[in-house]
């Protein structure tokens, strides 16, 4: 389905986004995945057959800027850019530090802005596609949850502009909001959850499949999967 196609990936070392480069590739795709931790990308890289690995922070700007063109110099373009990477924070809003809020704010918007611009030139000429993973808390806001929540919020806005904006160059734009996938990243947003009836990150890497198996017009601006008969948390 994809053969011929380069994609990103971000955050690629574990849970939703191991399991996003492994179906990536799967259909035939090149892939380059980046996150902080060099040890988990390789462990992503053997899994899904070889990868361009590429290590680093992205709250290091010029690191987030060099995956984009590393990616197009070693494949000669990119197609897919999936913004994955995301940190959560549960603690109370008036014990959150600035620090902390910013750190958030940063992994979860700030990293997403800059990659996707770097991207753009080559998703123009692509006819690519972007796609942003978000999570329920991008329409709700639960107790704890304020940081995480406002990251999320902008993350959709953001994405929600882009989706508009670039749609006449032919990018097409998607977010994916998640409801209890057990993660490790769940694990710190809601450490009271157990794994049973949640949904799991194979089902969100299904999803994305299932949108960049549209056609360039068909169009679906956001995906919320919920676990069923429960109420969705992040």
């Amino acid at each position: 389905m994809l053969r011929g196609k380069t994609a990103l990936v971000t955050g690629a070392g574990g849970g939703i986004g191991r399991e996003i480069a492994v179906r990536i590739k799967a259909a035939g795709a090149n892939v380059a995945i980046c996150g902080r931790n060099a040890e988990k990308l390789r462990e992503t890289a053997l899994a899904i057959g070889g990868a361009l690995e590429l290590p680093g922070d992205l709250l290091d700007v010029e690191y987030a800027q060099s995956c984009v063109d590393k990616t197009a110099a070693a494949f000669g373009g990119l197609d897919i850019l999936v913004n994955n990477a995301g940190v959560a924070l549960s603690k109370p809003f008036e014990e959150t530090s600035l620090e902390e809020f910013e750190r958030v704010m940063d992994t979860n918007v700030r990293a997403p802005f800059v990659v996707s611009q770097r991207a753009l030139p080559y998703l123009r000429r692509a006819q690519g596609r972007i796609i942003n993973i978000a999570s329920v808390v991008a329409h709700k806001g639960y107790p704890l949850q304020s940081a995480y929540a406002a990251s999320k919020h902008a993350l959709l806005g953001l994405s929600k502009s882009m989706a508009n904006e670039l749609y006449k160059d032919g990018v097409r734009v998607h977010v994916v909001s998640p409801g209890g996938v057990y993660t490790d990243m769940a694990k710190v947003a809601r450490p009271d959850l157990e794994p049973d009836g949640l949904i799991t990150a194979g089902e969100i890497a299904g999803t994305v499949m299932f949108l960049l198996s549209l056609d360039k017009n068909a169009v679906v601006d956001e995906i919320c999967l919920h676990r069923q008969g429960k109420e969705p948390f992040a």
